[in-house]
């Protein structure tokens, strides 16, 4: 049986990456990688007032679409209930670049910008899905072994999907890029990994 590639992510006016493009990646393995380890997003909308907002939140990657949640009185999810454009963030640091120069310092990173517009989970086991894919992402194994969600928690909670249909990801990699002519400077130079790493639970 053979594995379908699915074609990568289409060069949009909002997606198509302009400032150093061979450092963006559209094809879907990429760009899943990196939503995948990722814990939180940052998703930019729009009030009905017009007052730009960015908030952060907990989200999931379940096949071609990203699953937010949050209560039914929050801002944000009535405003994006209302269908209204998004754009969604994830960034990933590994390394602080240090070069020869103020200049040419910068970072290793990984990262994924998602256009589109959200809609509300409504069917029941679609929803319980979501809040599955949720918990378990946060701690993987666990859903089993939690007391299970009564239905006002799931009465309370909106459950938010956004397609992944018109996305990118960024990265850089590797060691600064120094000027010739700054080489022979005498300071250290190179790269300081960075990495998100979790301790022993402290007992509630």
């Amino acid at each position: 049986m053979t594995m379908t590639i699915p074609s990568p992510f289409p060069k949009t006016e909002r997606t198509e990456v302009r400032r150093l493009p061979k450092r963006a990646a559209y094809d879907h393995e990429t760009v899943h990688a990196i939503l995948d380890e990722a814990l939180v997003c940052h998703i930019g909308f729009t009030t009905a007032g017009g007052q730009p907002v960015v908030l952060p939140t907990a989200f999931v990657r379940l096949g071609d679409r990203i699953v937010v949640h949050g209560s039914v009185i929050s801002r944000m999810m009535k405003v994006l209930a209302g269908g209204v454009p998004l754009c969604l963030t994830v960034s990933l640091v590994d390394g602080l670049v240090l070069a020869k120069s103020a200049f040419h310092h910068s970072m290793n990173y990984r990262s994924v910008t998602v256009f589109g517009t959200a809609t509300v989970v409504t069917d029941p086991a679609a929803k319980a899905a979501a809040l599955h894919g949720l918990t378990e992402k946060l701690a993987p194994g666990r859903w089993d072994a939690l007391r299970p969600v009564t239905a006002k928690e799931v009465k309370a909670t909106t459950v938010l999907e956004l397609p992944l249909t018109e996305a990118v990801a960024k990265v850089r990699s590797g060691p600064p890029v120094d000027d010739a002519e700054d080489l022979s400077w005498p300071v250290a130079a190179g790269v300081v990994p960075l990495r998100l790493q979790a301790g022993d639970l402290i007992p509630a």
